[in-house]
C-alpha cells in the first residue's frame, strides 16, 4: 500500500490547489494498492504532460482539469513585482488597508501613477480616497459603484437673518421637495423631465436601454448612506472676485448625492466583464480594467460618462426646486464631482486619472469638501498639486465604520451633538453619527497644499435617507 500525501506531490512540482486536492482523491479511490514509486512517477508524467493522458480510464477527468488549470494561468495578468511610489496626504489618519490597497493598484501593469488624499479610507478595489493615473485602461471599481457622485451648491441671496427667522419654511421645503434611499422614485405624472433622458447613449446597447425607465422614476432623488441635501449659512471672508460674491453670509444649498441605480448597475455589469476579460491576481481581481481600445472599454465609458451627466441631472432637478420654493435669487452655484474617471494630461502624458472618492484640485478648479451634518464644510480653489494628480479629498472620510458607528454611538449622544451645533436632522441613522466621520479641520490642514479655502459651509437643516440603506 503506498502512503503518498500532499508534501509528495508538492515535491514533485505540483502547486497548492484544487488539482492537488483532486490528484490525492484520485490515488486514495484508484492507486491505494499500487507501489509509492510507481505512483509517484505516474502522478509525474500526468503533471508534466496531462495532454498525453487525455484518454486515460482513470486520470482523463484530471488531466483535462490540469489542462483548464494550466490554460487560466496562462491568460492571468501579473502584477509589478514592485508597487509604484505614490504621494499619501494626513498619513497618520488613514488606516493600513487603505494603504495595502494602494499598494496593490500601484502594481498594475498599466498604472502610471497615484496618490491618496487624508480621507482615505478602505473599500473595494481602489480606496475611498484613492487617485489613479493609468495608461489606456480603465477600472469600473476604481470609478467605483455610485458613479459620477457629486457635491452641488446653491448659493442665494439670502442673508442669515432671514433664514433664521423662518426656518421652519425652509425644513418645509425640504421635506417636500426630496426623496432618498432605495424605492423612494417618483411615478406618473410627479416624474420630471430632463435633456439627459433623451440622450442616444440610452439606446447604445440593449443593456443600458434597460436602465431608462428607472432612471427616469430617480431623477431628482438621492441615494442612502452618507447622501444628503441640506441647508446651511456660508461665510466669505473676504471678497471673492472669480465668483463675483462680497464678504459676508448667505443662505446656501448643498447636496451630494450620485447615479442612484443606473450607476450601481452599471458598475456591476462593467466590473464582472473586466474580471472576465482582464485576470488579475486574487488580490487584485476589483482592479480589474477595460482596454479602451476595445468595444468593451468604449462601451463603459460612454455609459459611465452617461451616468455621471445623469447624476448632476439628479442635482439640476433638486436645486431647482428649492430655488423656486424659497424665492431667492441665485448667486453662483459650484459642482464637482467624485467616482469617475477622466482623461487628463499628466507629467506630458495622457492618462486616465481615476478619482474614487476624491474631487478634482486642479489650478482654479472650484470644489465643495463637507465634513459632517455638524461639522463645516468648505468650498475650495484647487491649487494644481502635481504630486497629488490635481486632486484632494471629497469629504472628511469615516473613522468608524458603519457597524462599529451603531454598537458604540448612542443616539442621546448625537441628539447633543446635533443641539449643540444648532442643527435640524430629518433621518439618518447611527452609522451617519458626526463621531463616525475624522476631524474635518485635521483633513483640511493635510490638504492644505491641494486646495485654497475660500468660503466656510455651516450646516443648519439635513435631511438623509431615513430607512438605514447604504449608498447606492
Amino acid at each position: 500500500m503506498n502512503s503518498i500525501n500532499g508534501k509528495d506531490l508538492l515535491a514533485i512540482g505540483y502547486q497548492q490547489s484544487k488539482i492537488l486536492g483532486l490528484a490525492l482523491e484520485v490515488i486514495g479511490k484508484y492507486y491505494q494498492e499500487a507501489e509509492y514509486e510507481t505512483v509517484l512517477a505516474l502522478m509525474k508524467d500526468l503533471l508534466e504532460k496531462p495532454e498525453a493522458f487525455l484518454d486515460h480510464e482513470i486520470l482523463e477527468d484530471l488531466a483535462t482539469k490540469m489542462i483548464e488549470e494550466a490554460k487560466e494561468i496562462d491568460e492571468t495578468i501579473f502584477l509589478n513585482n514592485t508597487a509604484k511610489e505614490f504621494a499619501v496626504y494626513g498619513s497618520a489618519h488613514i488606516a493600513e488597508g487603505a494603504l495595502t490597497q494602494m499598494r496593490t493598484a500601484m502594481r498594475l501593469p498599466v498604472t502610471v501613477g497615484g496618490a491618496l488624499m487624508p480621507d482615505a479610507h478602505q473599500g473595494y478595489g481602489l480606496p475611498i480616497g484613492g487617485v489613479l493615473a493609468t495608461k489606456n485602461g480603465v477600472i469600473p471599481y476604481g470609478v467605483g459603484v455610485d458613479i459620477g457622485c457629486r457635491m452641488a451648491l446653491s448659493i442665494f441671496d439670502i442673508t442669515e437673518e432671514d433664514f433664521f427667522h423662518t426656518p421652519d419654511t425652509y425644513k418645509r421645503e425640504l421635506i417636500a421637495h426630496t426623496r432618498f434611499g432605495a424605492g423612494h422614485g417618483y411615478h406618473g405624472k410627479d416624474r420630471t423631465e430632463h435633456a439627459v433622458l433623451d440622450r442616444n447613449e440610452f439606446n447604445m446597447t440593449p443593456f443600458i436601454k434597460t436602465l431608462k425607465d428607472k432612471a427616469w422614476s430617480q431623477l431628482g432623488t438621492s441615494g442612502g448612506g452618507n447622501h444628503f441635501v441640506e441647508w446651511g449659512i456660508i461665510e466669505f471672508a473676504a471678497d471673492d472676485q472669480p465668483l463675483n460674491i462680497p464678504k459676508g453670509k448667505y443662505l446656501a444649498l448643498l447636496s451630494h448625492s450620485g447615479s442612484r441605480g443606473m450607476g450601481a448597475t452599471i458598475a456591476g455589469y462593467y466590473t464582472r466583464l473586466a474580471k472576465e476579460l482582464c485576470k488579475l491576481p486574487k488580490e487584485a481581481a476589483n482592479l480589474a480594467y477595460l482596454d479602451m481600445n476595445t468595444q468593451a472599454g468604449q462601451e463603459y465609458w460612454l455609459a459611465m460618462n452617461l451616468a455621471g451627466d445623469y447624476a448632476s441631472a439628479c442635482h439640476d432637478v433638486i436645486h431647482n426646486k428649492l430655488a423656486k420654493a424659497i424665492g431667492g435669487k441665485l448667486l453662483a452655484k459650484v459642482e464637482n464631482h467624485h467616482n469617475f474617471a477622466w482623461k487628463e494630461s499628466w507629467n506630458g502624458e495622457e492618462v486616465i486619472v481615476h478619482r474614487k472618492g476624491a474631487t478634482p484640485a486642479g489650478k482654479g478648479v472650484m470644489g465643495i469638501i463637507p465634513g459632517s451634518m455638524t461639522a463645516p464644510g468648505f468650498l475650495v480653489r484647487g491649487k494644481g498639486e502635481e504630486m497629488a494628480i490635481n486632486s484632494a479629498s471629497h469629504g472628511a472620510g469615516r473613522q468608524m465604520s458603519r457597524t462599529s458607528a451603531i454598537q458604540h454611538i448612542t443616539q442621546q449622544e448625537m441628539q447633543a451633538i446635533l443641539q449643540a451645533n444648532g442643527v435640524t436632522l430629518i433621518g439618518a441613522g447611527l452609522d451617519e453619527a458626526p463621531m463616525a466621520y475624522k476631524d474635518i479641520n485635521v483633513v483640511m490642514e493635510a490638504q492644505k497644499d491641494l486646495v485654497d479655502i475660500v468660503a466656510k459651509f455651516s450646516p443648519k437643516v439635513v435631511r438623509m435617507a431615513d430607512d438605514g440603506s447604504t449608498e447606492d
